[in-house]
């Protein structure tokens, strides 16, 4: 092999590398922006706006998960407020354990409500 191909061997090597690390960093963006807030779950196909409220800032364990619309579907709401539950617990205490108060596991007449939204209390068992 001469210095010609000697160099150009180089070079398609460094472009393959090249365009290589473009998409692996194309693809570590991609995985970073699923895993953010962005990204919407749907549950039976279903989205549904959650939200979680601390009860009291100094006991962070303590939580209330409130789920908007649960009308559209009471099992795939239960399993919104659920995933938040978790998702929140995994956050602050790196655990899914939860103590329910009021889960998603109780039969439909001893769900409770808070101005048409679902609502959860629990505490993450850290």
């Amino acid at each position: 092999m001469n210095d010609t191909q000697t160099h150009m061997a180089r070079r398609v090597r460094f472009t393959i590398a090249l365009v290589g690390a473009v998409a692996l960093l194309a693809g570590c963006a991609n995985m970073r922006d699923k895993l953010s807030n962005n990204e919407k779950v749907t549950f039976d196909g279903l989205y549904f706006v959650t939200t979680v409220d601390r009860q009291d800032r100094k006991e962070r364990e303590k939580f209330k998960v409130f789920v908007r619309q649960p009308q559209q579907s009471l099992d795939a709401a239960r399993e919104a407020g659920r995933y938040e539950a978790v998702k929140y617990c995994i956050k602050e205490f790196g655990t899914s354990q939860i103590d329910w108060v009021s889960g998603p596991d109780v039969e439909d007449g001893a769900l409770v409500y808070d101005n048409g939204r679902l609502m959860f209390e629990g505490v993450c068992k850290p």
